[in-house]
């Protein structure tokens, strides 16, 4: 869908958007048969007035009706979509599900065009109104059957969205739209890859789509292979790979956006293309979903393709450590010590904890860039989704100034977006847990506050710079009738880079 910005000075007359010519326009109605102020403008005969009294539509949050030939009206037809209770502004809600049932609207339209006018929302500027109307609308047409013989059915629908603005917004809604084109484009490439099955979405394949980034963006990368992860001695990542016969790889993509000495911002992406368990095996049922460990990984390619198209005036890097985790005769077994790049052993009292084992030693190799600071993607712990279930990813730092100011920008990026965290905690007493008797740490601190035990492991190999990490396990897709990967946290990653760069 092509989508662009249309200028109304609507305070130089009042037909302003009778005025507009296309194939449909879209306005807000609210509860008790109030119309918005665009609806009264288009309402010169009555028509919409009428429809309200007939409760043909309700007005309620994300109820729609079409209407065609509205007397004096320009447009062929006519959409109005609900808006909830009538206020002075719109909640982010009640615009959330106006423009979804828009989107829904438009998918089945015989029309080519179309031009969205809603109400401002209580609290939010013009660029939070366009980027979740883009979102909105691309979530509407994406797809999931590239491997499908036959495609799913699709209606040909709208093709191109005029998003309505003000003439004084006309300059910032020009910029929050291309950064919110490159947002849901870094999504979708997001979604895709955690979509894909985990015979085609490869340690491989990963490192292939690095590589087309860069070439298409202008970023240097570099793919390690496993002689050279052997020769950084990063034993804890390589023990996670000693179960399957797919190679694993060490990526680094570079965007230098900003000055050459700036430190840049660095994105950590786990990359577990598929996670049996390992020798400590998962139940069979819902294994599948498994192919969504590389969650982290997907999330942090996808910004960085965001983040190129945008070409964002920052320094960012990605570090993704990818590989499969599998049971063979040669894989890791419990009870097995790993030195990690940092030097630090690490008892492995279960294999399943590897998202942590290949996030230490990306967590060490970072220390080389000097980062402004560094924030890890993670599918990390199921503790996590009985924490804070499918709403909140989980946000860990340490407390102090430097970290709490890191984690207000990510907090204040994930409410911008609706692609919210929550902040945990990481306190002293919980690397109690971590202790081995036979090395410097285990991998596992046992069930309880199993997320925050995790996030202490990470914490080990992090002293040298600003840290934070995102524990996204129960964000990063969805399971049941809507299967499928969310693309979060890609625009609370995405707008937490576009904020450091102002």
């Amino acid at each position: 869908m092509d989508f662009s910005i249309k200028t109304i000075d609507a305070k130089s007359t009042s037909s302003a958007y009778k005025a507009i010519k296309t194939a449909c326009i879209i306005a807000g109605v609210f509860e008790n048969k109030k119309l918005s102020a665009v609806a009264v403008n288009l309402d010169q005969q009555g028509q919409i007035v009428a429809a309200l009294k007939s409760g043909d539509i309700s007005g309620k949050a994300g109820s729609s009706l079409l209407l065609r030939n509205v007397g004096d009206v320009a447009a062929e037809r006519v959409l109005l979509v609900g808006l909830g209770t009538e206020a002075k502004t719109v909640t982010e809600k009640s615009f959330q599900q106006a423009v979804q049932a828009a989107a829904r609207n438009l998918a089945g339209l015989g029309a080519n065009d179309a031009v969205l006018v809603l109400p401002a929302v209580e609290g939010r500027d013009v660029a939070w109104a366009i980027r979740t109307t883009v979102i909105a609308f691309r979530e509407s047409i994406f797809r999931t059957d590239e491997l499908k013989s036959k495609k799913d059915t699709s209606s040909s629908g709208v093709k191109k969205l005029a998003i309505a603005v003000n003439a004084s917004d006309a300059t910032v809604a020009k910029t929050a739209l291309a950064q919110s084109i490159a947002l849901a484009n870094g999504m979708d490439l997001t979604k895709e890859l955690g979509n894909l099955p985990p015979n085609v979405c490869t340690p491989t394949y990963l490192a292939t789509t690095a590589k087309k980034i860069a070439a298409d963006y202008g970023m240097a990368t570099e793919i390690l292979d496993r002689k050279q992860i052997q020769a950084l001695k990063m034993g804890s990542f390589l023990s996670v790979s000693n179960g399957t016969v797919e190679p694993p790889k060490f990526i680094v993509l570079k965007h230098q956006g900003g000055k050459a000495k700036d430190a840049p911002v660095v994105l950590v992406g786990k990359g577990i293309t598929f996670d049996s368990g390992g020798i400590s095996l998962k139940p069979g049922a819902g294994m599948d979903e498994m192919k969504y460990d590389m969650g982290g990984a997907a999330s942090v390619i996808g910004t960085m393709r965001a983040v190129g198209e945008m070409k964002l005036k920052l320094n960012v890097y990605a570090i993704i450590p990818t590989c499969e985790n599998m049971p063979s005769g040669s894989a890791t077994r419990p009870g097995d010590i790993v030195t990690s790049m940092s030097g630090q052993t690490i008892e492995v009292l279960n294999t399943d904890a590897e998202g942590r084992l290949i996030l230490c030693d990306a967590l060490t190799y970072a220390e080389r860039f000097k980062p402004a600071a560094v924030v890890d993607v993670a599918t990390l712990t199921g503790a996590c989704v009985t924490s804070l279930g499918h709403h909140n990813s989980g946000l860990f730092t340490r407390h102090d100034d430097a970290h709490d100011k890191l984690a207000a920008e990510l907090l204040a990026a994930g409410k911008q977006t609706g692609d919210t965290a929550w902040r945990m905690p990481i306190e002293e007493a919980y690397n109690e847990q971590l202790k081995s008797n036979f090395a410097d740490m285990a991998n596992i601190g046992g069930p309880a506050g199993g997320s925050i035990t995790a996030a202490c492991f990470l914490e080990r190999f992090t002293k040298q710079y600003t840290w934070a990490h995102l524990d996204i396990a129960g964000t990063a897709w969805k399971s049941g009738a809507a299967k499928g990967s969310t693309g979060r946290p890609v625009p609370l990653l995405t707008t937490f880079l576009i904020n450091r760069a102002a």
